[in-house]
Parts: structure tokens; C-alpha cells; sequence
């Protein structure tokens, strides 16, 4: 093949890869704004499919069809954890479909500052240039240390681990997070929150036999919520309790080391949708026949 018919073809590849990215609307958009550093930071890449055929979105070993661009409030690239690796996505003709993905499995987001994040998505038959969506800004805080406990893990060895509890106003309302730490290195094994707090009642930890943090906050007027948190950054429990007889619930250890609140009514969400269910409605009576 001459040079001369080379060109024609290059020339409609190109084409082809230009109508392929017109055809593509895409956008990003982060789940909220504000986020206490740690916790999950969700982008939702959104692509509509306007070729007028169905696209399977692939990576082929060397590209992938998706990825990111995140960035400081300095403007200097956030380093990424590890390669990501982003399962393929098919969108029929006409179709919109979107991907959530949480940026902190993927990017170094333990930081409090402002963040932009866009997305770069490479259409079939495109391995290198790919689309970029628009920006998306996000700010992480890093919220007020409540209450802190450094233990020992229950594998054994010389591990440790450090309880954090973290009060952060987001979205206007005050929000209780629980986050746990490597003892030794300081890194972050998880951050998640744990609900909304009404601080007219301080909340209350301690750590229990098994090395557990153990929580209980007032999250509305009339409720509790009781938590319990392992080493490894697991949610065990979480109960909902009313107040007692006399007076808040409390949250005592005992001699053996279990901790468990008394002077509580546990608040069972199931059987009083359940109950609330049986209550019928004026409107519901049956009509009155003579």
C-alpha cells in the first residue's frame, strides 16, 4: 500500500473518533460538597449514548475507558492509590447510564482542603485522547476530635489501632463520625459516619472486652443511637434506644468488661412500622350499612 492510499484512511480514522466523541454526552457530578477528610468522596460519571448504535466501554490492558483527573485547591494532581481497574460498561442506542465510583478507594484523600475532580472517558476504538466531562468541586474538613483511644488488636502481636470519634457540621446539621487510625503509622484504615447528634446531651464512648469502641448519641428529641466499632473499621451494631423510666439511657461497663445500655427502651424500627401499619385510617372504615 502506498503512502498516497495511507492517508485517506488515516484521516477517516480520525473522523471516526471525532463523531464518536460529538456523540457522547457525558457529566460528573459529586454526591455532596462537603465531606470530613476520610470519609467516601462519590463521583457519578454519567454517559449518554447518541451514536445511534450500542458502545461497549472497555479497557484494553494498556488504557482505561475510564479515569480521573483530581486535583488541590493548589492545582497540583492528587497521586492516585493504585492503578484503577473499572469493569466494561455497554449503553444501548440512546441509552444513559451512570457509574458511581468513591474516589477514595482509588486517590490519596486523607487531607482537608478544596478538590476538583473531572472524569476522562475514551469511547471504543479510542485508546489514548478520550473525552473529559466537566469539573466538580468538593471540600473536606477536617471536623473536631471529640474523643480519642488508642488499643490493641485482638489478632495479638504488637499491632494497634486508634479510636476516633469526630464532630462535623455538614449540610447544615451536626454529625457524629467514627473513624479508626493505625496506632503506630497514623494511616487511615476507615472513616464513616455514624448519624446525625443533637449536642444537648455529650455523647459517651468506651472501649469493651473485645476491643470494641462502644458509642451512644442523641440523635433526635426522644432517641439514642448505640454503635459499636471494631479494630478493622467494621460497623458491628448500631441500636436505636428510648428513654427509660427514669431519666437517659446509659452506657455502663461492667466487671467482666461488656458494656450495654440500661435504663433504655429498645426501639425496634420493624415492628413499629409494623404496628403504625395496623392503625387504620378514618378514611379506611368501612361504610355503614342499616
Amino acid at each position: 500500500m502506498t503512502l498516497r492510499s495511507l492517508k485517506p484512511i488515516a484521516l477517516a480514522a480520525a473522523f471516526c473518533l471525532g463523531t464518536a466523541h460529538a456523540q457522547l454526552a457525558t457529566s460528573l457530578k459529586i454526591t455532596k460538597k462537603l465531606h470530613l477528610a476520610g470519609e467516601p468522596v462519590t463521583a457519578v460519571v454519567t454517559v449518554t449514548n447518541h451514536s445511534g448504535r450500542e458502545l461497549v466501554f472497555r479497557s484494553d490492558g494498556r488504557f482505561q475507558w475510564l479515569d480521573f483527573i483530581v486535583r488541590n485547591g493548589s492545582g497540583n494532581t492528587v497521586n492516585p492509590k493504585r492503578r484503577s481497574l473499572f469493569g466494561p460498561m455497554k449503553i444501548g442506542a440512546g441509552q444513559t447510564l451512570a457509574r458511581e465510583v468513591d474516589l477514595t478507594q482509588h486517590f490519596h484523600l486523607s487531607d482537608a482542603g478544596t478538590f476538583s475532580v473531572a472524569a476522562v472517558i475514551r469511547p471504543p476504538g479510542d485508546a489514548t485522547e478520550g473525552t473529559t466531562t466537566n469539573k466538580a468541586f468538593f471540600i473536606q474538613s477536617s471536623g473536631s476530635l471529640y474523643w480519642s483511644q488508642k488499643v490493641g488488636t485482638t489478632g495479638g502481636g504488637m499491632a494497634t489501632r486508634e479510636f476516633r470519634l469526630l464532630n462535623f457540621a455538614g449540610d447544615s446539621k451536626s454529625q457524629i463520625y467514627a473513624q479508626v487510625r493505625d496506632g503506630s503509622t497514623g494511616q487511615l484504615v476507615r472513616t464513616f459516619l455514624l448519624g446525625d447528634v443533637l449536642m444537648l446531651r455529650k455523647p459517651v464512648a468506651t472501649v469493651d472486652r473485645q476491643q470494641r469502641m462502644n458509642v451512644l448519641f442523641l440523635t433526635t428529641p426522644t432517641m439514642f443511637i448505640h454503635c459499636v466499632v471494631d479494630t478493622d473499621g467494621n460497623l458491628v451494631s448500631r441500636q436505636i434506644h428510648q428513654r427509660g423510666p427514669v431519666g437517659d439511657p446509659q452506657l455502663l461497663t461492667f466487671g467482666d468488661g461488656t458494656v450495654r445500655v440500661s435504663n433504655s427502651i429498645p426501639y425496634d424500627p420493624k415492628a413499629a412500622a409494623e404496628q403504625k401499619a395496623k392503625v387504620r385510617k378514618a378514611t379506611d372504615r368501612p361504610p355503614i350499612t342499616y
